[in-house]
């Protein structure tokens, strides 16, 4: 619920406006899955769930223009990035290179 109000506040829709909450809850829930595979499977720490609401911007914004990569109307120009998580890899790599030093000074006992 917290990223659905989120996601409102960002497109400058008012929080009790339910219209496009079903839209706006499967963008999240994709946004979501991908950024875990991103990740290798690890559910997004708090730290990284803002990343979920801002690729999750970039979604909607792209609606009903699945596919194009570029659009021009009266000199206007739109261009579209294949991967909507490309402005965060640096973050995710962060994360993704801090869990794996924290596994490396892991010990075990059998």
């Amino acid at each position: 619920m917290i990223l659905l109000n989120d996601l409102k506040l960002l497109l400058g829709l008012h929080p009790k406006d339910t219209s496009l909450d079903d839209k706006l809850n499967w963008i999240l829930q994709a946004a979501g899955a991908r950024l875990k595979n991103l990740l290798g499977g690890i559910d997004p720490p708090d730290e990284l769930r803002h990343i979920i609401v801002e690729a999750s911007v970039i979604r909607f914004n792209r609606v009903g223009s699945e596919g194009l990569s570029s659009h021009t109307v009266e000199g206007e120009s739109l261009s579209f990035n294949d991967n909507d998580f490309v402005g965060f890899m640096d973050e995710i790599n962060a994360f993704l290179d801090q869990q794996e030093s924290v596994k490396k000074g892991r010990v075990r006992f059998i």
